[in-house]
């Protein structure tokens, strides 16, 4: 079993932190995956899944709520053009029914 320095270890989360996943930065530095994977889960408190970025939770999340937040606004107008539709139409059935006498 070979022994990595404590400045390595820390090296290779800090990589692995900013790369695309733990996988990819194991291989760059020729390490096995499952050894960076144990490393990254002692600095971080919790388990990090095969292929999966430390922080990949965390802008996959921020991405879900700027999804959510457009849509939230896309929908807001949509409600308004809708209602506006909607009192319009009503007026407009209101005039037809009083003309039809």
């Amino acid at each position: 079993m070979k022994k990595y320095t404590k400045e390595f270890r820390e090296e290779a989360v800090n990589l692995a932190l900013k790369s695309p996943t733990v996988s990819q930065a194991a291989i760059s530095l020729g390490i096995p995956p499952g050894t960076l994977y144990s490393w990254v889960e002692q600095i971080k408190g919790h388990p990090v899944t095969k292929n999966q970025s430390v922080q990949s939770n965390a802008n996959a999340a921020e991405i879900d709520i700027a999804k959510l937040i457009e849509e939230n606004r896309r929908l807001h107008k949509e409600n308004s053009v809708l209602k506006e539709e909607k009192e319009i139409l009503k007026k407009a059935a209101q005039y037809f029914a009083q003309h039809q006498k």
